[in-house]
């Protein structure tokens, strides 16, 4: 609900507030793409809430390798852009991309590589090496 909310801009304050206190309450529930696309909808909209952002970042490292390439890559570009941090969920989610580097687009590597700038992680150097490689392997198809 609240994706689709973000999706088309929409910051419904109280649906948002609600959503986070259930969320919280079932996130041990959540897949890997329901918790990437919450904090990424909370992220898009500008909504603070430090205790779903907490709780997605503990599920999560639990269940990172189940985590695709654009759920890696939605998820630290939605703590990066929130201003929220998450030292361990960071490098879990870099240790699980780089045993997927080969399996993600252009857009979820430029998503990888804004987020562990924006933090001022150096792991983001090793994905513009990887971004490179993807560019040149492309020209030369």
């Amino acid at each position: 609900t609240v994706w689709a909310y973000a999706k088309v801009g929409n910051r419904n304050n109280d649906l948002f507030e609600a959503v986070s206190d259930a969320a919280i309450n079932k996130i041990e529930t959540f897949d890997a793409q329901n918790l990437a696309n919450t904090v990424w909808a909370y992220a898009k909209v500008g909504h603070e809430n430090n205790d779903l952002f907490e709780a997605v970042s503990e599920a999560a490292i639990k269940i990172i390798e189940e985590f695709d390439t654009k759920e890696l890559a939605d998820t630290v570009w939605a703590y990066a852009k929130a201003g929220h941090e998450s030292n361990d969920l960071f490098e879990a989610v870099s240790e699980t991309a780089i045993s997927k580097i080969d399996l993600f687009n252009m857009q979820d590597i430029d998503n990888l590589i804004w987020a562990y700038r924006k933090v001022g992680d150096e792991k983001a150097e090793l994905f513009v090496a990887q971004r490179e490689a993807m560019s040149i392997t492309n020209s030369n198809t």
